[in-house]
């Protein structure tokens, strides 16, 4: 009899393969993808085929039964080839992860029904999470059974090719005062429109549009939180840790693939001394990255209490990784030289691909006060 950990093993094993043989088609799609500011959305169809879309979920449930400690392994990986899609992979997959989640710890709402679902067709899911986030977003109004949500929801990654959008909205209760409430949300609602509005610096490949909603019906049973609005609820500790290690291993993927580009580089001229130095900070910061990481996905691996000190911890890791890893990219460029200036070497974008590594909260002067309170015996949020 095959044991869930061959199974487990097997299903990591053939992702890996996936990765290297999809990898290098990506990497080829990406300076155009970057020059014209269009979603990748021939990978996500690869992807789709390949059923890396399922493959964190049990395979009890259908899917992959893939670990959260190999996805984000897979998402680093994928980032050495192409950061948007990577990083678009990220946001589907941390939403996963939180479905997962609830269904190990048997919270209810169940999640197993969406589960069994996504794993059947193939579904992509669409996060606005990063905008919303305590405050959420969006005009809940209530209505027989339900309520009726509109709004404009930002940062939407992968979003042309989305099916279910996990966002949230926020109802004014007439005897608790403003309260979010979390759902899902069907993209192929007629009151739902994908905005072609990201035009950025960088991560151009991500289809992160804006999603205008207007009067979707959300219906009570859907409901899968109800919190006040700008308090700190356990959720968010819940999801800090397998969201940050999810979308900070795309950025050490990142970092990773400057470095390997700069010491290729640096090879040519291995014997000057200023280059030797270069090279050595790089490793350091680099370095730093990945230890950093490491933790976040150890912690994200074990289903421990989702407790403020736990979340303290994410963040603060979340902010040195992500400094690091502008470094380790700023160091690669110094590196290769005025070369990592032209297009065509793939330092430049990967320069500005990682400055979006800044904008995920807790953006980094509120991870300082929020752990500033925390050590000071303060409420975090205040």
């Amino acid at each position: 009899m095959t044991t869930t950990t061959e199974q487990n093993e097997k299903s990591a094993k053939d992702l890996t393969a996936i990765i290297a043989e999809l990898g290098p088609k990506f990497a080829d799609r990406a300076a155009g993808h970057d020059e014209d500011g269009s979603f990748v959305a021939e990978n996500f169809s690869e992807m789709r085929e390949r059923k890396l879309f399922s493959a964190a979920i049990p395979t009890e449930l259908g899917g992959g039964g893939v670990t959260h400690a190999e996805m984000c392994q897979v998402l680093r990986e994928l980032a050495h080839y192409d950061s948007a899609t990577a990083l678009s992979f990220s946001m589907h997959s941390h939403l996963l992860a939180t479905l997962c989640f609830r269904v190990r710890n048997s919270m209810m709402p169940s999640s197993e029904p969406a589960l069994r679902r996504i794993a059947a067709e193939e579904l992509v899911l669409v996060s606005t999470g990063a905008s919303d986030w305590l405050d959420g977003s969006g005009v809940l109004t209530k209505v027989e059974d339900g309520y009726r949500l509109t709004g404009r929801k930002i940062f939407g990654s992968g979003s042309p090719a989305g099916d279910l959008l996990l966002t949230m909205g926020v109802y004014e209760d007439p005897e608790s005062g403003p309260t979010v409430m979390h759902f899902a949300v069907n993209m192929h609602d007629d009151g739902v429109t994908v905005l072609d509005d990201w035009d950025t610096l960088g991560m151009r490949g991500t289809g992160s549009n804006s999603v205008q909603i207007k009067e979707v019906f959300v219906p009570e049973a859907g409901i899968s939180l109800s919190r006040t609005q700008g308090d700190w609820h356990k959720f968010f500790g819940i999801i800090a840790p397998l969201a940050f290690s999810m979308i900070m291993s795309v950025y050490q993927g990142i970092a990773e693939s400057a470095r390997d580009i700069a010491v290729e580089q640096a090879k040519k001229k291995a014997e000057d001394t200023m280059v030797q130095n270069q090279v050595g900070m790089m490793e350091n910061e680099l370095l730093t990255v990945q230890m950093s990481v490491a933790e976040v996905v150890r912690l994200a691996s074990k289903d421990t209490p989702a407790t403020i000190e736990k979340s303290n911890l994410i963040f603060r890791y979340k902010t040195i990784s992500t400094n690091a890893a502008i470094r380790t990219v700023e160091k690669a460029m110094a590196v290769a030289g005025g070369a990592a200036y032209f297009r065509g070497m793939g330092l430049e974008r990967r320069f500005r691909d990682i400055q979006a590594a800044r904008y995920y909260p807790l953006q980094e002067p509120k991870q300082h006060r929020f752990s500033g309170r925390i050590a000071l015996g303060m409420d975090a949020i205040g």
